[in-house]
């Protein structure tokens, strides 16, 4: 990936949403079976096919027809480490974008164990986690505790750097703001809610979000850009709605997202949403 500054518009941001729906992109998600329903949902709300066949000989099977393959270490019993395997191996054949989601490494030796046997044969496309998570995978000191971040993370630029400089994924870093960096450079995304916080399974949604995107827009470093300033943002639009508390903030969200899905669809090819991406992102690398 070269160092080019990328210059994020409305244009092009309204352009990735529209792929999205336009392609449809099937996208196989081997998740765990706590967020599993809301990550089903949200791949289809952004506009894409969700299909969630996580079992050994179904999952290779499945990813012979994938768009996209998003692998997420929130559950690792001994089946879905061997689905993972196969389905990553058909979409590396195949040459379709597999999104990495490791969930909880940095707190178990097993799972870090899982995270790097996968890393060790799979190129991934984009590696999602939040900042303990990548500072881990990046052999940063850092602290997980369960499957949150804790901690300061003062040098996660850097981090998410070496990480995509060691791997060749897009890789980002979700927090406060999220870092999106390849080994050449890193972009802060200034965009979200706090209410995305207590809700549990968002990192996960992110990470469908990221795999619902590479599946339709070639690029895959615009894929993790676009996608990660479109999550934040519909959370964002979800806290305009009246909400009580986070149960029906959740349900917003999903509902800004199938919003923000059907914005793009309803433009002419030379509209935009006419988003505001002013003091959204800077490239701090």
């Amino acid at each position: 990936m070269s160092d080019t500054e990328i210059d994020v518009t409305d244009a092009e941001l309204t352009e990735s949403l529209a792929a999205v729906t336009d392609a449809e992109p099937l996208v196989q998600a081997l998740t765990n079976e706590v967020t599993m329903n809301d990550v089903a949902n949200l791949i289809l709300h952004w506009g894409a096919l969700p299909v969630m066949a996580d079992s050994p000989g179904d999952a290779g099977e499945m990813a012979r027809a994938a768009s996209a393959v998003l692998v997420n270490t929130g559950q690792v019993p001994d089946g879905k480490i061997e689905a993972m395997h196969e389905a990553v191996e058909t979409a590396t054949e195949r040459e379709v974008p597999v999104v990495l989601d490791p969930v909880g490494v940095g707190s178990t030796p097993t799972r870090e164990a899982v995270a790097e046997d996968l890393l060790s044969t799979t190129e991934f496309s984009i590696i999602k986690g939040n900042y303990g998570e990548i500072s881990s995978l990046a052999g940063v000191d850092s602290q997980v505790r369960g499957v949150e971040s804790v901690g300061d993370y003062e040098e996660i630029e850097r981090a998410a750097r070496s990480l995509a400089d060691s791997t060749g994924a897009i890789v980002v870093a979700s927090g406060v703001e999220d870092i999106v960096a390849d080994a050449d450079s890193a972009y802060r995304i200034a965009a979200g809610h706090e209410l995305l916080g207590e809700v549990v399974g968002t990192g996960c949604m992110l990470g469908a979000t990221l795999a619902a995107f590479s599946g339709a827009v070639e690029d895959e470093h615009a894929a993790a850009l676009h996608g990660t300033l479109a999550f934040g943002i519909a959370g964002e639009r979800a806290a305009e709605l009246a909400y009580r508390g986070p149960e029906s903030y959740r349900t917003n969200f999903h509902d800004a997202v199938y919003g923000f899905s059907a914005e793009s669809t309803d433009r002419d090819a030379d509209e935009s949403l006419e988003v505001d991406l002013e003091d959204r992102i800077e490239r701090v690398v």
